[in-house]
């Protein structure tokens, strides 16, 4: 058996090439590591301005549970995008704690919603955090839809922390993507809060 140089040996392997030109797995990683903050951008402004949808435009009274991710999630929509404009290296960390806050919460408010849990004193003033505002498919509720940005916002977050990718960000890069998706987020809602759909 021939011996291996240890230089040789010491070096990182590159990731193993899917075969028959099936690439897909391993680029889904690689665009996250690039874009998991812009990931995060676009679903705390949708989180947020939904939350206001469904509360100014739908006229549903938020619960108290809801009001401690609202508490959560709408700074998010501010560090987000000042965090990308800035290339903040501490922002996915910023990210991940409040998220994951967020992620407990709306854990929790989905185990009442579901009724595994009883409701807690503080889910008895004002509106009960059982209540059922939306009922899609049978099955996605609003607690549903919080629990799912905040999972979304971690892992894109991670993946950005995890690799430091953000450093890769070319300089122009975060002004276009920042001012895109907020836009392109803020007109859909404004057409929605217009159309009073």
């Amino acid at each position: 058996m021939a011996a291996t140089d240890p230089a040789v040996a010491a070096r990182p392997r590159p990731s193993a090439v899917a075969v028959d030109g099936d690439d897909a797995p391993a680029a889904v990683p690689t665009w996250l590591e690039r874009n998991g903050l812009h990931v995060a951008l676009a679903v705390a402004w949708v989180a947020t301005l939904g939350s206001l949808y469904f509360s100014e435009v739908r006229g549903y009274v938020p619960c108290p549970l809801c009001w401690y991710q609202r508490i959560l999630m709408y700074p998010l929509a501010i560090i987000l995008p000042l965090g990308l404009w800035w290339r903040d290296r501490a922002l996915p960390r910023y990210a991940i704690a409040l998220a994951a806050a967020g992620w407990c919460i709306s854990s929790y408010h989905l185990l009442i919603e579901r009724g595994v849990i009883a409701e807690s004193s503080a889910c008895k003033i004002g509106v009960s955090c059982a209540v059922r505002y939306i009922n899609w498919f049978g099955f996605v509720t609003i607690p549903l839809l919080a629990w799912t940005a905040f999972v979304l916002i971690v892992l894109g977050s991670s993946a950005v922390h995890r690799s430091g990718s953000l450093d890769d960000v070319p300089a122009d890069r975060p002004w276009r993507s920042v001012l895109g998706i907020v836009g392109t987020v803020g007109a859909v809602f404004a057409v929605l809060w217009r159309l009073r759909l």
